[in-house]
């Protein structure tokens, strides 16, 4: 461990927190926090010059580094230690409304029936699976609470199960990069083989030959996943035979199988444009085919069924996506055929396949919309859903013969429902609603509402409410805006049990469906990325007044969030309008985009060119450093901020908060609070246990709850 030093010991013994029964907001801070010391480095590019006095803070393992992020980290515990005992009590009251020894709903797979179960006490999940039916007995194949023993954070992904059920290969991360190892475990003996394969996505698909599997591998520097592999069980992992490799830095790979069973499916991706190549599931030895070459633009997903694949692309300008279908025989683009065309007021989003009928998963107006049609056409309907802040949609599903699909609802003021409903039929059976604990939740108690914002360009952004219904829309209601808006993410109007901790106390809550996500559409996306990147930050700055105008909230009682992409839309808001929010929680924020997106040794940043564009085009440069937060930091006063990241972090790497912490406190005029949280031991997902990440909303609710006084003394 690297400690701190002597200095900063002083320091943070100096730290004295004086708090005011009168006025806890105005008597926090006594002394000055932590000051990152200046290395001025000049970044050059297209003859324009910036000079960055904090990019020194890139060495990761640099005792003086560490030491200045552990300095950050104790000064934001000593000023968040009044509120501890309330983050006890909220964590505790959030976790009071959770199930402990709750299990999810059983999904029917070749013969076996898995779930996932958790126990009171313990912070991960044990998979099980039943054979036959549920009254079989229980087979264990992971519990997750042994294998994170010594671990302080503990990941499982890619479960997968070979066709003949006897062996499960599985993904382990441990220090929270998103790279697995994967094993392999004989689910009859309980053995794990010998094999390990290093630096992996965590995922792997079986042949069916039940020995052979193909995963995806990524690049030690970059994490690009940019190589698939196929592996022999038995044999050692290097002589391992590369089967494909992503040699475009834009692209990345990855490599699944057919909902059918009989292709094995490798995937290229950029942001703009996909390929695939299939092979017999039945000869893992044969060669890949390619389905059809990528062409820039172009985008396309498949799905195999008995002669045909389905193919949803944005082919011959399909803006919001069309299905079209192709003989498996010649799956060129050339041979593709409309299947359900274009429509420009409708979204595609996906297409589940069964033996007699296809879903279709669309979206209008922003809605969600779940449309069954029979192969033979004989019927075709949607499912009914009545308000405008649901979430609906098709759930897992890996039987192919069934008549029965399995889906999801919620809404911004009912639980999640998992309904297994029988297409022939239009009989429908709760399997489950998720129980709200603790005695005090009543759905009745709570309003929830769609309004329209009307942006500074014309253009209507929705807003999806939810609050009390005693709260007073009167001005004087403390708000917390959230939004995301990037990569056509679509944050869709959800229930949220934690949620209720903010609306029980007089919050309103609101999810600002800006554009860069995809929520009216495609074209929604294409207005919020590249060089109409502004829009996002605009669209939520504008959504902001029209919530303070209709007296949803005032500026001494609105807060915003958001995370990673989100964390810069919180950061841009920040620098272009400051005096609008009380206060902003940004975490894992991605806020040095110039310069990381320069840097093509980053994680993942050769594929964001298509979001937000190459900054070694002199276009898309200055756009970029236009908004760039980091780059954007001046002289003024900024609102009260809670900022967090994870040592660990591949996404968005630590020292892009890390450094605009420290040019914050360089330059802000305001004795207002920032204060920087780092999880040390984790990435960019925060806390791997099932509670621990709680206690990372218990910060940040604490956080404005304070600013709100409304920490009990």
């Amino acid at each position: 461990m690297i400690t701190l030093r002597k200095n900063q010991i002083v320091l943070l013994l100096s730290v004295t927190f004086a708090l005011s029964c009168q006025n806890p907001k105005r008597e926090m801070i006594s002394v000055s926090p932590p000051k990152a010391k200046k290395v001025p480095k000049e970044l050059v590019k297209h003859n324009d010059v910036r000079t960055d006095n904090y990019y020194w803070l890139n060495e990761r393992d640099d005792e003086n580094v560490l030491s200045y992020l552990k300095s950050e980290d104790a000064y934001c515990d000593s000023l968040m230690s009044h509120s501890k005992k309330f983050q006890t009590s909220l964590f505790e009251e959030m976790k009071g409304r959770i199930k402990e020894d709750d299990s999810s709903v059983p999904y029917k797979q070749n013969g076996y029936w898995y779930a996932t179960k958790y126990v009171t006490g313990k912070e991960y999940p044990i998979f099980f699976r039943r054979k036959g039916d549920m009254n079989a007995a229980e087979e264990v194949m992971f519990d997750c609470n042994d294998l994170a023993e010594g671990h302080d954070f503990f990941s499982l992904g890619g479960l997968s199960v070979s066709p003949n059920n006897s062996l499960a290969v599985f993904g382990v991360d441990t220090v929270s990069r998103r790279q697995y190892v994967l094993q392999i475990k004989d689910l009859t003996t309980g053995k794990i083989y010998d094999d390990k394969i290093e630096n992996t996505t965590g995922g792997a698909v079986w042949a069916n030959d039940n020995k052979t599997i193909f995963y995806t591998k990524k690049d030690p520097v970059t994490l690009r996943s940019d190589k698939i592999y196929k592996h022999v069980l038995g044999t050692p992992a290097a002589s391992d035979e590369l089967i494909f490799r992503e040699d475009d830095e834009t692209f990345g790979t990855f490599v699944y199988k057919s909902k059918s069973k009989k292709y094995i499916i490798i995937g290229s991706y950029s942001t703009l444009t996909s390929e695939y190549q299939t092979l017999n599931s039945d000869d893992p030895n044969g060669t890949f085919k390619m389905f059809s070459s990528r062409e820039r633009g172009l985008e396309y997903s498949i799905e195999h069924y008995e002669d045909y694949f389905y193919v949803q692309t944005n082919k011959d300008k399909a803006t919001n996506f069309k299905l079209m279908r192709v003989k498996e025989s010649n799956t060129n683009s050339d041979y593709w055929e409309d299947f359900i065309p274009h429509r420009k007021d409708v979204l595609l989003e996906d297409i589940e396949i069964f033996k007699d009928y296809y879903v279709i998963s669309e979206r209008e107006n922003g809605l969600n919309r779940i449309k069954i049609v029979r192969w033979d056409h004989s019927d075709s309907y949607y499912l009914p859903f009545d308000n405008e802040t649901y979430t609906a949609y098709v759930s897992r599903n890996p039987d192919f013969d069934t008549e029965v699909l399995r889906y999801a609802y919620n809404s911004m003021t009912t639980p999640s429902s998992v309904i297994d409903f029988n297409m022939r039929t239009k009989e429908k059976e709760i399997k489950k609603e998720q129980e709200v604990l603790g005695g005090n939740f009543n759905k009745e108690n709570y309003t929830s509402e769609r309004v329209w914002a009307t942006a500074r360009d014309g253009v209507k952004v929705p807003i999806s409410l939810v609050y009390h219904k005693d709260t007073k829309l009167d001005g004087n209601s403390p708000l917390l805006q959230y939004a995301y808006g990037s990569y056509g993410a679509t944050i869709d109007p959800y229930f949220s049990s934690v949620r209720l901790s903010l609306l029980d106390r007089g919050f309103v809550y609101a999810i600002a469906h800006v554009r860069g996500g995809q929520y009216l559409g495609r074209t929604w996306y294409e207005d919020g990325k590249l060089l109409k990147k502004k829009n996002t930050f605009t669209d939520f700055i504008d959504c902001s007044k029209f919530l303070i105008k209709n007296k949803y909230t005032s500026k001494e009682h609105l807060y915003a969030s958001g995370g990673s992409a989100g964390g810069l839309l919180m950061g841009a808001i920040v620098n272009m309008a400051p005096d609008l929010y009380h206060g902003v929680i940004a975490s894992v924020p991605f806020v040095d985009v110039v310069t990381t997106m320069l840097d093509d040794s980053i994680p993942l940043t050769t594929g964001e060119y298509d979001e937000w564009g190459n900054p070694n085009k002199k276009e898309y440069y200055d756009y970029m450093k236009s908004y760039s937060p980091y780059d954007n930091v001046v002289a003024q006063d900024y609102p009260n901020m809670y900022i967090s990241t994870g040592l660990h972090d591949s996404q968005v790497q630590y020292f892009e908060p890390a450094k605009w912490v420290a040019k914050i406190r360089e330059l802000k005029t305001d004795n207002n609070l920032l204060l920087f949280d780092i999880n040390m031991d984790a990435g960019h997902g925060g806390a791997s246990g099932r509670f621990e990440a709680l206690k990372e909303v218990a910060k940040e609710y604490a956080f404005i709850m304070h600013l709100e006084d409304k920490i009990p003394l």
